[in-house]
């Protein structure tokens, strides 16, 4: 007979008749509340049910009483971990809306800080599982999130981006610590991922996700990569400089669509992100002293139109759509959240997964509850 458990992450546990699901307590997604309802029978799971709602942000709402600038301020609140790359992929949509080009040396700096966050993000969801390399991956997020409190003034909500570039120039100085933080990043890469193989390898098999059900359920990223979408709109629709590194891009792709192939190509991303970093340094020191913005008049009207943009963001696609009617004030915004994809994917990747391995399965799966409930 199939009994019901009504699961509950962070402050959902909380909850009447929720019964915790423990991720650790350092992971991402076990301070925010979510739940999860499961049917089971003979000790495996038969139906999954994610609950999102807990972390309602009303940031789609509430862009459309802020003019341009008091809208960058939200772009960052509902993805934290996704912080800088959120910003750029709402600024990329206002500028499609009013025509505006950064300058080169702003679309750099923007790509350099994006690949650092996409590096961050991916260590905060594997040093929880990286056994004895966790050490070391925490050490290597905590360097480059004070490298982006270094450039933005922020850890958190950098308030990075401006539409038509950024707010600050990177220093020489500045330039060098990213050139040795990802010197740090290779050369502990090995170690992180062996880690990490280690740590999951007895998962091979559970918490499968076809190739079908990615696309069915619009996952794309690293979940989707892990199932064999290969798929990476750095590379198919390029942005920011990713045109001119698509000879260094490397986009990691899996079949087996399980717990360790999603691992794998979050893993594999890290090294890849630290060159194009790289690439990035060497690009912005030909730069020097050149333009970071384009000057814009106090008041800014979006145009009346529909306008859209999307990233590669560090834990999947983010999409941001613009609708303008002449005012200084969106007509309409609405975010494509790489979460809430990936929180809809629980639903098929539970079903006859050991109860004992739900935690595993949630936790293979990189989302942030803000990024569900923006």
């Amino acid at each position: 007979m199939a009994t019901r458990r009504q699961l509950g992450i962070g402050m959902a546990a909380h909850l009447p008749e929720h019964e915790e699901l423990i991720l650790g307590p350092r992971h991402p997604a076990a301070v925010p509340g979510f739940g999860l309802a499961v049917e089971v029978e003979d000790g495996r799971v038969i139906t999954a049910d994610p609950q999102p709602g807990l972390m309602h942000r009303s940031a789609e709402k509430l862009f459309e009483s802020r003019d341009w600038r008091q809208g960058m301020a939200l772009a960052d609140r509902h993805d934290w971990l996704s912080a800088a790359s959120s910003e750029i992929g709402v600024a990329l949509a206002f500028e499609v809306a009013l025509g505006i080009a950064p300058p080169p040396r702003a679309t750099w700096i923007r790509t350099l800080v994006a690949e650092a966050n996409r590096i961050s993000v991916a260590l905060a969801f594997l040093a929880p599982v990286a056994g004895p390399a966790r050490e070391a991956a925490d050490a290597l997020r905590e360097r480059l999130v004070a490298l982006q409190e270094e450039t933005t003034g922020a850890r958190v909500h950098p308030g990075f981006c401006r539409i038509g570039g950024v707010p600050f120039d990177v220093s020489p100085p500045l330039l060098d610590r990213y050139l040795e933080a990802m010197e740090a990043v290779l050369a502990a890469a090995r170690a992180i991922e062996e880690g990490v193989v280690s740590q999951v390898a007895g998962l091979t098999g559970v918490g499968v996700l076809s190739r079908d059900d990615v696309i069915a359920l619009a996952v794309a990223g690293p979940v989707g990569r892990a199932s064999g979408l290969d798929r990476d709109l750095r590379r198919d629709a390029p942005y920011l400089a990713y045109g001119d590194l698509r000879d260094l891009l490397t986009v990691a792709v899996r079949t087996e669509g399980d717990i360790p192939a999603r691992y794998g190509v979050l893993v594999e991303q890290v090294p890849g992100s630290a060159r194009l970093a790289l690439a990035c340094v060497d690009a912005l020191r030909g730069l020097e002293g050149a333009p970071i913005d384009v000057r814009l008049p106090k008041v800014v009207r979006i145009p009346e139109g529909v306008s859209y943009a999307d990233i590669e963001g560090p834990i999947g696609e983010t999409g941001c759509l613009l609708a303008g009617s002449g005012d200084k004030y969106p007509l309409r915004m609405k975010i494509r959240s790489a979460s809430f994809a990936t929180m809809q994917a629980l639903g098929a990747a539970l079903v006859g997964v050991p109860e004992e391995h739900i935690a595993d399965v949630v936790m293979s799966l990189p989302m942030v509850m803000g990024d569900v409930d923006r």
